[in-house]
Protein backbone atom coordinates (compact mmCIF):
# COMPACT_ATOMS: atom_id res chain seq x y z
CA UNK A 1 0.00 0.00 0.00
CA UNK A 2 2.67 2.35 1.02
CA UNK A 3 4.49 2.02 -2.44
CA UNK A 4 1.40 4.27 -3.29
CA UNK A 5 3.29 7.13 -1.82
CA UNK A 6 6.52 6.09 -2.89
CA UNK A 7 5.59 6.04 -7.02
CA UNK A 8 3.63 9.51 -6.21
CA UNK A 9 6.73 10.95 -5.01
CA UNK A 10 8.44 9.92 -7.82
CA UNK A 11 6.50 11.90 -9.92
CA UNK A 12 7.91 14.97 -8.51
CA UNK A 13 10.96 14.17 -6.82
CA UNK A 14 13.97 12.06 -7.39
CA UNK A 15 13.33 9.89 -4.49
CA UNK A 16 15.74 6.35 -4.40
CA UNK A 17 14.43 3.55 -2.87
CA UNK A 18 16.68 3.43 0.42
CA UNK A 19 15.34 6.94 1.19
CA UNK A 20 12.14 6.27 0.76
CA UNK A 21 12.33 3.88 3.78
CA UNK A 22 13.81 6.07 5.85
CA UNK A 23 11.28 8.56 4.69
CA UNK A 24 8.19 6.46 5.19
CA UNK A 25 8.96 6.06 9.16
CA UNK A 26 8.03 9.28 9.48
CA UNK A 27 3.80 8.52 8.62
CA UNK A 28 1.53 6.75 10.58
CA UNK A 29 -1.07 4.47 8.82
CA UNK A 30 -4.32 5.50 9.76
CA UNK A 31 -7.70 2.98 8.89
CA UNK A 32 -10.52 4.85 8.93
CA UNK A 33 -14.23 3.50 9.22
CA UNK A 34 -16.88 5.17 6.73
CA UNK A 35 -17.99 8.82 8.05
CA UNK A 36 -15.22 8.42 10.45
CA UNK A 37 -13.86 12.02 11.14
CA UNK A 38 -10.32 12.65 11.10
CA UNK A 39 -10.41 16.65 12.02
CA UNK A 40 -13.32 17.94 13.56
CA UNK A 41 -13.57 21.79 12.84
CA UNK A 42 -12.30 23.77 16.03
CA UNK A 43 -9.43 21.12 16.75
CA UNK A 44 -6.09 21.97 16.11
CA UNK A 45 -4.71 20.96 12.76
CA UNK A 46 -1.33 18.75 13.08
CA UNK A 47 -1.33 16.01 10.51
CA UNK A 48 -1.36 16.01 6.46
CA UNK A 49 -3.32 12.88 5.06
CA UNK A 50 -2.28 11.36 2.14
CA UNK A 51 -4.95 8.64 0.49
CA UNK A 52 -3.62 5.68 -0.01
CA UNK A 53 -7.40 3.93 -0.65
CA UNK A 54 -10.87 5.57 0.12
CA UNK A 55 -12.47 9.17 -0.02
CA UNK A 56 -12.21 11.78 2.08
CA UNK A 57 -14.12 14.92 2.02
CA UNK A 58 -13.77 18.19 3.53
CA UNK A 59 -16.32 20.86 4.75
CA UNK A 60 -17.33 23.29 7.19
CA UNK A 61 -20.87 23.86 8.60
CA UNK A 62 -22.58 27.02 7.34
CA UNK A 63 -24.55 29.80 10.06
CA UNK A 64 -27.78 27.58 8.67
CA UNK A 65 -26.53 24.53 9.98
CA UNK A 66 -25.92 23.05 6.50
CA UNK A 67 -22.30 21.12 5.59
CA UNK A 68 -20.78 23.19 2.66
CA UNK A 69 -18.15 20.56 1.32
CA UNK A 70 -15.27 22.25 -0.24
CA UNK A 71 -12.94 19.51 -1.54
CA UNK A 72 -12.50 15.94 -2.03
CA UNK A 73 -9.47 13.59 -2.29
CA UNK A 74 -8.94 9.86 -3.59
CA UNK A 75 -6.28 7.60 -4.05
CA UNK A 76 -2.99 9.53 -4.13
CA UNK A 77 -4.38 13.22 -3.32
CA UNK A 78 -2.97 14.99 -0.01
CA UNK A 79 -5.83 16.42 2.14
CA UNK A 80 -5.48 19.09 4.90
CA UNK A 81 -6.44 22.77 6.51
CA UNK A 82 -3.84 24.39 4.64
CA UNK A 83 -3.63 27.15 6.74
CA UNK A 84 -4.50 25.70 10.03
CA UNK A 85 -1.69 23.10 9.49
CA UNK A 86 1.01 25.46 8.20
CA UNK A 87 0.01 27.57 11.25
CA UNK A 88 -0.95 24.76 13.95
CA UNK A 89 -3.95 26.98 14.45
CA UNK A 90 -7.49 25.36 14.59
CA UNK A 91 -9.14 24.31 11.73
CA UNK A 92 -12.21 26.09 10.11
CA UNK A 93 -12.99 22.60 8.69
CA UNK A 94 -13.78 19.41 9.25
CA UNK A 95 -12.25 16.16 7.24
CA UNK A 96 -14.34 12.94 7.23
CA UNK A 97 -13.56 9.74 5.12
CA UNK A 98 -16.62 9.21 2.73
CA UNK A 99 -15.30 5.13 2.49
CA UNK A 100 -13.82 2.72 4.78
CA UNK A 101 -9.80 4.50 4.09
CA UNK A 102 -6.41 4.07 4.48
CA UNK A 103 -4.74 7.30 4.81
CA UNK A 104 -0.78 8.35 5.63
CA UNK A 105 -0.88 10.70 8.39
CA UNK A 106 2.28 12.87 9.19
CA UNK A 107 2.63 15.70 12.09
CA UNK A 108 3.71 19.05 11.07
CA UNK A 109 6.52 18.11 13.46
CA UNK A 110 7.92 14.91 11.73
CA UNK A 111 6.84 16.83 8.21
CA UNK A 112 9.48 19.46 9.05
CA UNK A 113 11.96 16.55 10.29
CA UNK A 114 11.63 15.15 6.85
CA UNK A 115 12.08 17.90 4.78
CA UNK A 116 14.92 18.87 6.36
CA UNK A 117 16.56 15.23 6.33
CA UNK A 118 14.98 14.74 2.94
CA UNK A 119 15.67 18.01 0.74
CA UNK A 120 14.09 16.88 -2.21
CA UNK A 121 10.84 16.47 -0.29
CA UNK A 122 10.68 20.61 -0.44
CA UNK A 123 10.38 20.30 -4.37
CA UNK A 124 7.72 17.53 -3.81
CA UNK A 125 5.85 19.29 -1.57
CA UNK A 126 5.94 22.50 -3.66
CA UNK A 127 4.77 20.65 -7.00
CA UNK A 128 1.77 18.99 -5.04
CA UNK A 129 0.93 22.44 -3.62
CA UNK A 130 1.09 24.16 -7.58
CA UNK A 131 -1.04 21.74 -8.42
CA UNK A 132 -3.55 21.67 -5.85
CA UNK A 133 -3.34 25.61 -6.21
CA UNK A 134 -3.92 25.67 -10.34
CA UNK A 135 -6.92 23.19 -9.59
CA UNK A 136 -8.19 25.91 -7.34
CA UNK A 137 -8.13 28.95 -9.48
CA UNK A 138 -9.85 26.79 -12.13
CA UNK A 139 -12.52 25.55 -9.64
CA UNK A 140 -13.47 29.57 -8.72
CA UNK A 141 -13.61 30.66 -12.02
CA UNK A 142 -15.74 27.58 -12.87
CA UNK A 143 -18.05 28.83 -10.54
CA UNK A 144 -18.11 31.74 -11.37
CA UNK A 145 -18.37 31.54 -15.26
CA UNK A 146 -19.70 28.22 -16.09
CA UNK A 147 -23.80 27.87 -15.50
CA UNK A 148 -24.94 25.08 -12.87
CA UNK A 149 -25.50 22.25 -15.13
CA UNK A 150 -22.46 23.35 -17.68
CA UNK A 151 -20.68 22.75 -13.69
CA UNK A 152 -21.84 19.45 -13.34
CA UNK A 153 -21.36 18.62 -16.67
CA UNK A 154 -17.48 19.49 -16.27
CA UNK A 155 -17.21 18.10 -12.97
CA UNK A 156 -18.65 14.30 -14.38
CA UNK A 157 -16.05 15.02 -17.59
CA UNK A 158 -13.07 15.60 -15.14
CA UNK A 159 -13.89 13.67 -12.06
CA UNK A 160 -15.80 10.46 -13.62
CA UNK A 161 -14.77 7.99 -10.68
CA UNK A 162 -16.10 10.29 -8.23
CA UNK A 163 -19.97 10.39 -9.48
CA UNK A 164 -20.18 6.11 -8.58
CA UNK A 165 -18.28 6.84 -5.27
CA UNK A 166 -19.97 10.16 -3.44
CA UNK A 167 -23.03 10.52 -1.85
CA UNK A 168 -24.98 12.43 -4.04
CA UNK A 169 -26.19 15.17 -1.36
CA UNK A 170 -22.24 15.67 -1.02
CA UNK A 171 -21.72 16.14 -4.36
CA UNK A 172 -24.30 18.71 -4.73
CA UNK A 173 -23.06 20.43 -1.45
CA UNK A 174 -19.50 20.60 -3.23
CA UNK A 175 -21.00 21.96 -6.82
CA UNK A 176 -23.28 24.73 -5.14
CA UNK A 177 -26.62 22.91 -5.48
CA UNK A 178 -29.64 21.28 -3.48
CA UNK A 179 -29.48 17.44 -4.11
CA UNK A 180 -32.88 18.07 -5.51
CA UNK A 181 -31.74 20.39 -8.41
CA UNK A 182 -29.25 17.71 -8.88
CA UNK A 183 -31.64 14.96 -9.37
CA UNK A 184 -33.24 17.21 -11.56
CA UNK A 185 -29.85 17.83 -13.74
CA UNK A 186 -29.20 14.11 -13.80
CA UNK A 187 -32.63 12.86 -14.82
CA UNK A 188 -33.11 15.77 -17.49
CA UNK A 189 -29.44 14.45 -18.53
CA UNK A 190 -29.14 11.31 -17.92
CA UNK A 191 -32.50 9.57 -17.61
CA UNK A 192 -31.63 8.66 -13.99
Amino acid sequence: MQELLHQHLKKFADVKDVEFNELIKFFELLKMKKKEILLAEGQLCRRNFFVLKGCLRMFFIKENGMEQTTQFAIENWWMTDNLAFLQQQSSSFAIQAIEQSEVLSISFEAQEEMLSQFPQMERYFRKVYEKSFAAAQLRIRYINDFSREQLYHHFALLQPAFLQRIPQYMLASYLGFTPEYLSEIKKKHFGK
